[in-house]
């Protein structure tokens, strides 16, 4: 039986497999990356990884709630995650945030800011192939979007110095965007 909200997909031109797919990978990604970031922020170490500390949990927390809701509307689709956690990690769209060979703090924030930087692509991509035809899964990219955009200015700030605009949240991986998809 083929879901109500698939048929009206595919009825407005979404390949729902293609759908799945991306986000799939980027569910990947967020899992991956909410990883990575948990060793990251253990060698945010002395003052100076103190002072960035708090950041990298925010972004951490907030990437495992975006995999979380990612989680439900592949599944809402009539889609799964990998039963293999090794093929999982191997399906992700954006390449692994792993602790550079030299973990000084300015090259931690090099591999912050370039993940930060490929969620912000992979999110813009589901959004340019769903736009005007899925309304759910383009509000909960754009979501995502918001907050991959403010993880990417924070890093970017700390690493240049150049003001962002963006303030730490009220509490850490609020998710003030995403928190409305999330299952309490």
């Amino acid at each position: 039986m083929v879901r109500r909200n698939v048929e009206l997909l595919e009825k407005a031109g979404i390949d729902v497999k293609k759908l799945i797919d991306m986000l799939v990978r980027a569910a990947a990604a967020e899992f991956t990356t909410y990883y990575y970031y948990t060793i990251l922020r253990m060698h945010a170490a002395g003052l100076e990884g103190e002072a960035i500390k708090e950041i990298v949990e925010d972004a951490r927390i907030e990437d495992r709630n975006h995999f979380e809701a990612l989680a439900v509307r592949i599944y809402e689709l009539g889609g799964e995650l990998p039963n293999d956690i090794r093929e999982f990690a191997n399906m992700a769209s954006c390449m692994d945030a792993k602790l550079p060979k030299e973990p000084t703090i300015e090259n931690l924030l090099k591999v912050l800011l370039d993940a930060e930087r490929c969620a912000v692509g992979v999110y813009n991509e589901i959004l340019d192939y769903v736009w005007g035809k899925d309304y759910r899964t383009s509000d909960l990219a754009l979501a995502i979007l918001h907050e991959e955009i403010e993880h990417e200015a924070w890093f970017e700030e700390l690493l240049t110095g150049k003001p962002s605009g963006h303030f730490r949240r009220r509490a850490p991986g609020e998710s003030p965007y995403v928190s409305k998809f999330l299952k309490t």
